[in-house]
């Protein structure tokens, strides 16, 4: 401000025209104020705080100074060429001259110029966003710069403080550099500035983008050796900072802060370069350079001069901690299976170099006792750790015997307490271990023989330990790799002879799985690594490489290798099918005999080369000499097998057409080639072909179980591997639609009458059992194959095949479609795979034909699972087509050896021919089509995540497909929703006190509903459930509120949800998950009762009243909040407080009571009390039983005391429910087996505490709905199947029963009797078969898991009880006794059922099948259903299947009658304890 500017001021303000000075004026306002203590020390600090905001230093210094002295101005300072002359006294001296002229400190006045200074230095050369260091004329100003500020901080004239505190106004202008700098020439230093920031997060944030940029700039900078000094003494002062002991503090308050700072910046950097890592970055990228600039500072010169601190191994230790911790999502399975994935090879290169850095600090056994504390202290990164583990055998020999002997502690512990997870650690540990060779660490099989293979193992301790030991090893089958199972297999631990069941069992589930995943024990090279993680190879490909080895073993000793004499014995299937065929290759055979020939000869004298093979051998190699320099190809197993015999011929006139098809010249010659294979097909076959057509005629399949004799299989693959190796040859030289008419020829010779079934059930195991272990070329070649024959299938048969299928016959189009299913990632990728290829070489073939020949070999099920499957798992498939695509379609890109699959998917979705053709009605996926194909998935095994699950669903309903692909339906529903709103939010929704009266739309529902076909048959269920399906996505579309109702104003009354209860007690139950509704479905509930109580004027009261009527009328919604309670709580409470506030209502706080009291019941403290109702209770306990997945509640019963008897029973109620899911779940789910046992083990640990407590549990299985007893409730908590099924479970749980206490309650004989009466009629009518047989897994299981045998244990058993129960439990079977009067008919069906019989007398059991039919008359004639029909005194039975399975067992139900009649008659009779006889 100049003069003239404050003469103008002053005598504007009518102070007098004088003209003052800018100090004679805060001297005039000083003397104004009245003087208080500490006034002036006041007044002078907002001065500086005005001057330090507003003060432009250069006008201020010109003004003060006059234009004398404008020499001396803040560019001359600090540009070191104009200030030569001017000494750092001279700039002191007339700094204190100008703060004095200023009335301000001079330290603050210099500290503020220098500031100043530094701001102008680091723009200089423009923004500095994206730099953290100086450029050399920087650098040099900031030297000039800094030696005035030693000078005046030297001299007392600088403040260090008020430095800070103005670079910190500037900070997004600050270089680290200038910071680092000031630290290293002690003007200020690191802390102090640090420190001086009063906002801790904003420190930390400027910190960390500088470190990011200083180590991306570290490697391409002009400077790096300033860069590097930065970083490490940053580095240095961090972890100082951040990791001294607390002793060493010595200030109260700034270590503190400035400790925290430093841990905080090294962890986010740290945690920053795991992130990237993770993320998959590239080399090169900015994120790869900071990553590896960072990880360099751990190495130990950067921590030279901190030796004598435990700072950097504290931060070393702290760093490991982290890397094993950081972001532990990945599950123990997860780790099984893919932690050969993370064998060091495979690691990240920054990662290992990481590990072995950190690995400098610690010695090996600090290093294994820090694994082992994280493993046992905290959630870890299982791809951490272990590559970690990979990562310390490699590096540091000596950590490999403390690794051998820590895992020998953790089996220790494992055993000593069934500690699963030291069991976890120890294995996952030693096969990683394992990965790294055996020069480093055992192999695993050797491991696992040493530890388990002998009596000195921890596992022969006890039967608790080897039954530790086996259902750990069971656990891990669904998730490890075949090598794992084999060696559990061929070297299974040691099992004392009356624990062997247990490996028996173990050993046939690893069996099972390895038979799954196609991996054939019998089928293992001679010399194969099981301890191996790599993938199992094909047994040709693994014969070859064995004959290798034994060549090289027979060179060196001179005899036959013992491995090849052992597996000629003990392991003939794979010696004859596949080694001697890949060491009986046809060649040229050498002058001198070399090694190979050699070992051919001395295994021939041994007789260990059948002389067929023998001779065809050298008949090849004869053959082969006169065609040179032609040769054999190897490993080409199936012809030199067929080589003799039958199928000689054919294989020579397959090869012969595929010599012809390698020559373009030659396609002329192809009909007599196919003429040739055609007329040797019948001989391979064993029986000329009567017809060369096979219409006419019905083709039966199992496509379940597809079965072929061997020589049929032989030959389908022949003639399968030709076409397919002629269609890759042809596609080689030629699009499909140019390559002639040799494949509709080489089809029709495969149509034969005797051919036809044989190639297709085949082509069944292949495509649905096999499908994703087929190649690309065997997909193209089979994909080929069923375009021509669906082309042909007019002339073709029908297919009819078994379940899951239309009883209907399929044309062969329509049963290529059916082969492929969705229930697992594999198959819907597979799935995917063929389809591409079927409709990409139907448009080659075809295009140029009409769109009826193109339609004709196409099935409509196959396209639109292209549809469904493209659209599920690629959202680009989803958005909006470009104009049209006129590419062709993706064969030949199919046809290289590196396709890209999902890229040829995409490109045939995106072509215009192949959109046109799925607008054609046929074709056209709709929404219908959409919900049945995505019913086939099985969620468990599903590749797609939840969120992406959802996501194409709700692309399915916002999509033309919703609603049946009807435009009109989806606006109808539109309106629907509209509507609704309209009725809830507008002015007709008004709160009137009428009775309430459910939604219009339950009344539709009711009404379409009823219309439908009643029954529980499979056609009649699938319709029904697609109906409520249909129901239930129109009402979670709609408002909650129309679930719940509105509250009535000015009545206490609840919300009317009769309508929905209605619906939930008669369909939906039926359709839940056995005791629990949807997710979806039941958050929509509650959040129509949330609604409901946000419109009520006692909210709290509202919800009680609805709970308490669930209570009763539809006890299933409180279940089913029960069992998502973990997912519903949350939104819950949350939207409780958002809009109602206050607690929770009292119902509601009882469903949180009873789930809280179901999980205190698996702790091991004392049982929080049980909140009534107590079937309430006692579903919150099964449920948390479930979700533990405990198979074993003894000890958890036994703490319930006496509050436990009621809701015991309710358990053992929901246990039966749990038991019978189990076994209704669909066959072929993971764990099905494990899953059913373990229900049966909860139920019967439930029934030995009621038996063990005297509490009657029969009553269950008496359940009615009138009475308003037991029946009420559980009735509605079950489907009616399973009630239904009750008698099942009642007799699987037979060897638990305790007889001697049952035979003595009154209501027992009357519930068994009638139990069993229930079992025989649910399997005649056949409703049995929906239960899933489970193999035996003991012998007093066995049976168990088969209706048949469940139904003579449970005869056996009444025949043993009746002569024990006492005479008053025959009053209550006056209901068998009534029945007398039926065994007339029994005698007029008997005879005229003998003619039926008399074939049968012959055979064994042949007495028990002629009197069998009287039973089964006698049982079928109570039934409440329709009779079989007797006409002119002849009984039509129609389950003769099931009289000859009953019968064999030489026992029959007129005997239970017998018993029952005479013990009410008389006293016990001795016959009756012999076996049944037969009257």
């Amino acid at each position: 401000m100049s003069d003239s500017q404050v003469e103008g001021a002053a005598s504007t303000s009518g102070l007098g025209s004088r003209k003052r000075r800018w100090t004679e004026l805060l001297a005039g306002r000083v003397k104004r104020q009245m003087y208080r203590p500490g006034t002036e020390q006041k007044l002078q600090e907002s001065a500086v705080h005005l001057l330090r905001r507003h003060l432009n230093l250069n006008d201020l210094l010109l003004e003060v100074e006059g234009a004398s002295r404008k020499t001396l101005c803040l560019n001359q300072l600090i540009d070191p060429e104009a200030c030569t002359n001017l000494s750092s006294s001279l700039i002191g001296s007339a700094l204190r001259d100008q703060a004095s002229r200023l009335g301000v400190p001079v330290a603050v006045l210099s500290s503020r110029l220098v500031a100043s200074s530094i701001t102008q230095i680091c723009v200089s050369e423009g923004e500095p966003s994206h730099r953290v260091l100086l450029s050399a004329e920087q650098r040099k100003k900031l030297s000039s710069l800094l030696e005035v500020a030693q000078y005046l901080l030297a001299h007392s004239m600088f403040s260090r403080f008020s430095l800070c505190q103005e670079l910190w106004e500037v900070q997004g202008s600050l270089l680290l550099e200038v910071v680092w700098q000031l630290h290293i020439q002690n003007v200020v230093s690191f802390q102090e500035l640090l420190e001086s920031h009063a906002d801790t997060q904003a420190t930390v944030a400027w910190l960390f983008r500088n470190l990011c940029l200083l180590c991306e700039e570290m490697e391409a900078s002009p400077y790096s050796d300033v860069a590097s000094a930065m970083l490490s003494d940053l580095v240095q002062m961090f972890v100082l900072r951040g990791f001294q002991k607390n002793s060493d503090l010595r200030r109260n308050v700034e270590p503190e802060q400035m400790g925290q700072l430093a841990f905080v910046v090294l962890q986010r950097m740290l945690i920053f370069a795991l992130e990237a890592l993770a993320a998959g970055m590239q080399d090169g990228s900015p994120q790869h350079k900071v990553v590896k600039c960072w990880f360099g500072v751990f190495c130990g010169h950067t921590y030279d001069r901190m030796i004598s601190t435990d700072s950097p191994k504290r931060f070393f230790s702290h760093t490991l901690t982290q890397v094993l911790t950081h972001k532990p999502v990945l599950k123990v399975s997860d780790a099984v299976q893919m932690q050969k994935e993370w064998s060091f090879a495979k690691t990240h290169p920054l990662l290992t170099g990481l590990y072995r850095r950190l690995f400098t600090m610690l010695s090996p056994e600090e290093l294994v006792g820090h694994l082992q504390e994280v493993l046992e202290t905290h959630e870890v990164n299982w791809q951490h750790v272990l590559s970690c583990v990979s990562t310390l055998v490699i590096c540091l020999p000596e950590a490999q015997q403390l690794v051998k002997d820590w895992v020998a502690r953790l089996l220790a512990r494992a055993f000593e307490s069934c500690d699963l997870d030291s069991m976890v650690t120890a294995f996952l540990v030693v096969r990683q271990a394992a990965l790294e060779g055996p020069s480093v660490f055992p192999s695993y099989a050797d491991w696992f023989q040493a530890s388990f293979g002998s009596s000195r193992g921890s596992h022969c301790c006890s039967k608790k330990t080897l039954v530790f030991l086996f259902k750990f090893l069971s656990d891990l089958v669904p998730f490890e790799a075949p090598r794992y199972m084999q060696v559990h297999v061929l070297h299974p631990p040691l099992v004392p002879s009356k624990y062997r069941s247990l490996l028996t069992d173990y050993v046939t589930l690893a069996k099972t799985r390895l038979a799954d995943l196609k991996v054939s024990l019998e089928n293992m090279g001679l010399y194969e690594d099981l301890s191996s993680a790599r993938d199992v190879t094909e047994p040709h490909s693994q014969a070859h490489q064995d004959v290798e080895k034994a060549i090289a073993v027979f060179e060196h000793t001179g005899r036959i290798p013992s491995a090849v004499m052992e597996a000629s014995i003990f392991r003939r299937p794979y010696y004859t099918a596949h080694f001697l065929p890949a060491l009986l290759t046809p060649r040229v055979l050498p002058k001198t005999p070399d090694p190979r020939a050699a070992l051919i000869e001395s295994l021939r004298r041994a007789d260990k080369i059948p002389p067929s093979l023998y001779s065809a051998y050298c008949q090849a190699c004869s053959t082969a000499e006169e065609k040179k320099p032609e040769s054999a190809a190897p490993g080409v197993k199936v012809e030199a097998v067929c080589a003799e015999g039958p199928l000689g011929p054919l294989a020579a006139a397959l090869r012969e057409l595929r010599a012809a098809m390698t020559d373009p010249t030659q396609y002329d010659v192809v009909a007599a080639r196919v003429a040739v294979v055609s007329e040797r097909l019948g001989a391979a076959l064993g029986r000329a072909e009567e017809d060369g057509s096979s219409g006419g005629s019905q083709i039966q399949l199992s496509v379940l179980t597809p079965g072929l004799e061997q020589q049929e299989r032989e030959v389908a693959d022949l003639l399968l591997t030709c076409f397919c190796q002629n269609l890759i040859v042809a596609s080689s030289f030629a699009s499909p639609d140019r390559q002639g008419p040799w494949a509709s020829r080489l089809v029709t010779a495969m149509c034969g009458r005797r051919l036809l079934p044989v190639v297709l059930t085949r082509l069944c195991q292949l495509l649905r059992h096999q499908g994703p272990s087929l190649s690309a070329s065997h997909v193209l070649g089979l994909a080929a194959l069923v375009v021509h024959l669906a082309q042909s299938r007019s002339v073709l048969p029908e297919v009819r095949v078994g379940l899951p299928a239309p009883a209907e016959g399929l044309s062969v189009a329509e049963f290529f479609g059916s082969l492929l299913t969705f229930r697992t990632s594999e198959t819907s990728l597979f799935c995917l795979r063929f389809c591409t290829a079927v409709i990409s070489y139907s448009l080659c073939k075809y295009s140029s034909l009409s769109r009826d020949t193109l339609c004709s070999c196409l099935s409509p099920a196959l396209v639109k699972k292209f549809q469904f499957i493209i659209l599920r798992l690629f959202p680009e498939a989803r958005d909006p087509l470009c104009p049209e695509d006129t590419a062709d379609p993706p064969w030949r890109p199919l046809c290289r050896p590196s396709a890209d699959w999902q890229q040829a998917a995409l490109c045939l979705w995106k072509q215009s021919t192949f959109q046109e053709l799925s607008k054609e009605k046929e074709f056209h996926l709709t929404y219908r089509d959409w919900l049945r194909l995505e019913l086939e998935i099985e969620p468990e095994v599903d590749c797609l995540s939840d969120t992406e699950s959802s996501r194409s669903y709700n692309y399915s309903e916002n999509s033309d497909l919703v609603l049946s692909g009807c435009p009109g339906n989806r606006d109808i529903f539109s309106r629907l929703q509209e509507m609704a709103a309209g009725l809830e939010q507008g002015p007709g929704a008004p709160r009137t006190c009428s009775p309430p009266q459910g939604h219009f739309l339950f009344g539709v529902f009711r009404r379409r509903l009823q219309a439908l076909a009643s029954g529980w048959d499979v056609a009649a269920r699938l319709q029904r459930q697609r109906e409520l399906l249909v129901y239930k996505w129109i009402l979670l579309g709609l408002p909650p509120s129309i679930v719940v109702g509105r509250p009535q104003a000015g009545q206490p009354a609840a919300p009317d949800c009769t309508e929905f209860f209605h619906l939930v007690n008669s369909e939906l139950r039926n359709f839940s998950r056995g005791s629990a509704l949807t997710h979806d479905l039941t958050v929509h509930f509650f959040r129509g009762l949330l609604s409901a109580c946000s419109q009520s004027g006692d909210p709290s009261l509202t919800a009680d009243l609805v709970l308490t009527a669930c209570q009763t009328e539809c006890p299933l919604v409180l279940t089913s909040a029960l069992w998502w309670w973990p997912r519903l709580e949350p939104e819950l409470r949350s939207r409780w407080r958002r809009c109602l506030q206050g607690p929770l209502p009292q119902e509601l706080q009882r469903l949180w009571e009873a789930q809280r009291f179901g999980r205190s019941c698996l702790l091991p403290d004392t049982a929080s009390p049980a909140p009534g109702p107590a079937w309430l209770s006692a579903a919150a306990l099964y449920f948390e039983i479930q979700r533990a997945g405990k198979d074993c509640v003894k000890s958890q019963l036994e703490r319930l005391g006496c509050q436990g008897e009621e809701l015991l029973v309710f358990l053992f109620f929901f246990s039966l429910m749990g038991l019978l899911s189990s076994h209704l779940t669909p066959q072929g789910r993971p764990h099905q087996a494990v899953d059913t046992l373990k229900a049966l083990d909860i139920c019967a640990e439930i029934l030995g505490c009621l038996e063990k407590r005297r509490v009657s549990w029969l009553v269950l299985f008496q359940l009615t709905e009138t009475g308003g007893g037991l029946g009420h409730v559980l009735l509605r908590l079950a489907p009616d199947q399973y009630v239904r099924l009750l008698p099942f479970a009642f007799y699987s749980l037979l060897s638990y029963f305790d007889e001697d206490a049952l035979t003595r309650e009154d209501a027992f004989l009357h519930v068994a009797v009638d139990m069993y009466l229930k079992l025989l009629r649910l399997f005649v009518a056949g409703e049995t078969s929906a239960l899933s047989t489970v193999a035996s897994r003991s012998r007093e299981r066995r049976g168990q898991g088969d209706p048949v045998g469940l139904i003579t244990e449970a005869r056996r058993f009444l025949l043993r009880s009746i002569p024990r129960c006492p005479k008053e439990s025959f009053s209550n079977v006056a209901e068998v006794t009534r029945r007398r009067s039926l065994w007339c008919v029994c005698r007029r069906a008997n005879e005229s059922a003998g003619d039926t019989a008399l074939p049968l007398r012959g055979q064994p059991g042949g007495a028990a099948l002629a009197l069998w039919p009287l039973t089964c008359w006698a049982v079928v004639a109570s039934f409440p259903v329709p009779r079989p029909r007797v006409s002119g005194g002849c009984t039509r039975l129609s389950a003769v299947g099931f009289l000859q399975l009953l019968a064999t067992s030489a026992d029959c139900d007129p005997d239970v009658r017998a018993a029952l009649l005479s013990r009410q008659q008389a006293g016990p009779d001795a016959d009756l304890y012999r076996e049944p006889r037969l009257f």
